[in-house]
């Protein structure tokens, strides 16, 4: 039975698979039908997703949990990220702290995968946090 241990695990290795590029495990944890929100607005499936890593044009060089909450409802779930990531884009640098919002769905066969995610700019990084009470963890 899926439970918020086990969510909380996905999340946490999808944050380390991103972290290597790790496209096999990118590749298992995201669902072929997934849309992905980033901080520009603009959408992207999983096949843009996995082709920025396999081409270098993304490169995450420090990726730093500051909180993770966790919310399931059958096999259903939701994670919320909050984080410092580094890195470059482009051949550029970047850094800065970020919210990630994933909806995952549980499948007996292949475990947690993401659905959907939106990711948004909350901070510079080393600005403190805003985290607000009562959010499920």
């Amino acid at each position: 039975m899926p439970d918020a241990d086990s969510l909380r695990a996905a999340e946490r290795r999808l944050q380390a698979a991103q972290l290597a590029s790790d496209l096999d495990a990118i590749d298992m944890l995201v669902d072929d039908a997934a849309l992905l929100t980033g901080p520009d607005g603009a959408l992207a499936t999983k096949a843009d997703d996995l082709a920025v890593h396999r081409s270098g044009h993304q490169k995450v060089a420090r990726s730093e949990e500051l909180d993770l909450r966790v919310l399931v409802h059958g096999s259903s779930g939701v994670t919320w990220f909050h984080g410092v990531l580094e890195g470059s884009l482009g051949g550029e640098p970047f850094g800065a702290r970020l919210r990630y919002t994933r909806a995952w769905a549980h499948d007996a066969a292949v475990g947690w995968r993401v659905l959907a995610a939106h990711a948004a700019i909350v901070g510079p990084v080393g600005e403190p946090g805003h985290e607000e009470d009562g959010a499920p963890r």
